[in-house]
């Protein structure tokens, strides 16, 4: 198995990028906003990705999208195919496309918004806190992408405040000389965070 940045070489594999993540959130039920070939291949082409391969076979992905000029930077896309699954795959995707993003972008907040406990897991291990949308970036065409989210209408129904995905950012800035620790993820409180976040918008969609 080999992670590599991604180049003009591996554009091959947009369309089943995109088909495992369409699937994937078909299969889980929850919100991942939808990709578009052609713009897995910008990011490729752009050195903004990594891919996972084995051999020739498509194993895993993540890019990087910058926004409000740089300020920000997000590790989106994070996919591992299901032949893979339940190896450690996608912890090593997102170690490698995080380490990418602090060279390329070394003073950049990184953030993430998820409703994934193994995503916050790894986020949390990576130095990444839990964070309000609105310590996030207010660049929109971030924002737009949640379109075709399934959970879009919660986003505005809260005036983009809050959604079922948590927040999290990477502060550079605010990073001292101690490691990243496992201890710094409790799956329990990151558990029931989740159920707050769920049981509060079901109940208002039922109203």
């Amino acid at each position: 198995m080999k992670i590599v940045i991604a180049d003009k070489s591996h554009t091959v594999y947009a369309d089943i990028i995109c088909k495992t993540i369409e699937d994937a959130a078909q299969v889980r039920g929850t919100g991942i906003a939808k990709r578009q070939p052609e713009y897995i291949i910008s990011k490729m082409e752009n050195g903004n990705a990594v891919i996972a391969l084995e051999g020739e076979k498509f194993a895993g992905f993540c890019y990087i999208e910058a926004w409000s000029h740089g300020k920000f930077v997000a590790n989106s896309g994070l996919i591992v195919h299901p032949d893979f699954r339940n190896q450690g795959l996608a912890k090593k995707i997102k170690k490698v496309i995080f380490e990418h993003s602090r060279t390329k972008f070394p003073n950049s907040k990184v953030f993430s918004i998820t409703t994934g406990l193994a995503v916050m897991k790894m986020n949390s291990e990576l130095g990444y806190k839990p964070v309000t949308f609105s310590e996030l970036t207010d660049d929109q065409s971030f924002w737009k992408g949640c379109q075709t989210c399934k959970n879009y209408d919660v986003l505005q129904r809260t005036e983009q405040k809050m959604c079922l995905c948590t927040g999290m950012l990477y502060d550079p800035a605010k990073q001292n000389s101690e490691k990243p620790s496992k201890h710094n993820y409790d799956k329990k409180v990151w558990t029931r965070l989740k159920n707050i976040k769920q049981s509060r918008f079901l109940k208002k969609d039922k109203k």
